[in-house]
């Protein structure tokens, strides 16, 4: 099924290493933060009030501008029942909606099965990263993985002669030719022929880019950046996915902390900017999430594991806001020390899936789980 201009697309931001909730949307009002807070709580002269409960550090200020907008969506006490406060379990369980098992479907990648079944377009999907993340991972699904810049991104790009670019390809189809009956050499033919095949289409990308939106040299922004070249291309992609982190701020947090998110804010901002500007931003949403939050009190230096967490949405379709309550901070109240989480996680895709993407999400989720009113 080929894609329309107009399809909504979704862009998700993975804050990898477990953000800390309560130093993003700042309950500045509460006397219970500032007493768990001693050594990296948020100053009174740095936080930017989204109203009369809560803040925003002054290093989000670009995104505080969304907000001013009503383009951003807070979703408060995001995350699931007993939440192992492991990275790679709570990522798995992000990436698979599976709490008690793990799987080896994404649920986005169960998303491009459904937009693209038949494998029509190799580069429905396009993920900015070092590695295939898990929520794209799904048998016979095609996905462009980008590690770098799309201007040296390709399949042997230093072969420009076609004959000759041709031969080796033939040789490389050839080697990866599945053995009958294996299910991994075939799992593996396919995805490295997809592979060929996708980043022959996306070399176009750059070459088709013009922008006078200036992205700031950080590894966040040339990702965002590299989402805009493909989007602008019109090569029929739906789904984007990038990352960044980590967000592990055990110790020193206050500098990491702000570093990270100067980085992603200035690069939202940029993203946002050049959309609008080239009348892109109509059919694009921004889902960032983080595995957990952070523990409530501090270490002394930085913050530990934790459970409930913040999510966002962005976008010119969203109605910004809060939803849902941060979970309380109080003592009796915590779990383990944490913030229990209130709303599901898979709520959140579902609403986007369903009002978005247009699909019945209960097969994507595994279940039927309440959605929320941030789309209009």
């Amino acid at each position: 099924m080929a894609a329309m201009q107009n399809d909504p697309v979704l862009v998700v931001v993975q804050l990898t290493g477990g953000n800390d909730y309560l130093n993003t949307v700042v309950p500045y009002n509460n006397p219970l933060y500032r007493d768990n807070r001693k050594a990296v709580g948020i100053g009174d002269n740095q936080i930017l009030r989204l109203d009369g409960d809560y803040g925003v550090p002054s290093f989000l200020a670009p995104i505080k501008r969304f907000w001013d907008e009503s383009k951003l969506a807070i979703m408060h006490g995001v995350g699931y029942l007993d939440s192992p406060r492991s990275h790679f379990r709570s990522m798995d369980i992000w990436h698979t909606c599976e709490t008690d098992k793990v799987s080896t479907e994404g649920w986005l990648g169960r998303v491009v099965r459904e937009i693209d079944p038949k494998k029509e377009n190799v580069v429905t999907a396009v993920s900015f990263g070092p590695c295939l993340f898990r929520a794209l991972a799904m048998p016979g699904v095609p996905v462009a993985c980008v590690a770098g810049p799309l201007e040296t991104y390709g399949f042997l790009p230093a072969i420009q002669e076609k004959a000759q670019r041709q031969a080796v390809l033939d040789r490389f189809s050839r080697m990866y030719t599945p053995i009958p009956g294996s299910g991994v050499m075939e799992y593996m033919g396919t995805t490295g022929l997809d592979s060929l095949r996708g980043a022959d289409i996306l070399k176009v990308a750059p070459g088709k880019y013009s922008s006078e939106i200036k992205y700031p040299d950080t590894p966040i922004a040339r990702k965002l950046r590299g989402i805009a070249q493909v989007h602008f291309a019109d090569l029929g992609t739906r789904v984007y996915y990038c990352d960044h982190g980590s967000f592990d701020t055990h110790a020193g947090q206050g500098p990491i902390h702000a570093n990270l998110w100067t980085s992603v804010s200035q690069g939202l901002e940029a993203l946002m900017a050049d959309l609008r500007a080239h009348d892109k931003a109509d059919n694009v949403i921004i889902l960032m999430f983080s595995e957990f939050g952070r523990r409530v009190r501090d270490n002394g230096s930085g913050t530990d594991h934790g459970a409930a967490g913040v999510t966002f949405v962005i976008g010119e379709r969203v109605k910004g806001g809060h939803y849902g309550d941060m979970p309380s901070l109080e003592a009796g109240k915590l779990v383990q020390g944490d913030l229990n989480p209130n709303m599901d996680f898979r709520g959140i895709y579902s609403t986007i899936l369903d009002k978005w993407l247009h699909m019945d999400p209960v097969r994507i989720v595994n279940g039927t789980y309440d959605q929320l009113a941030f789309l209009n």
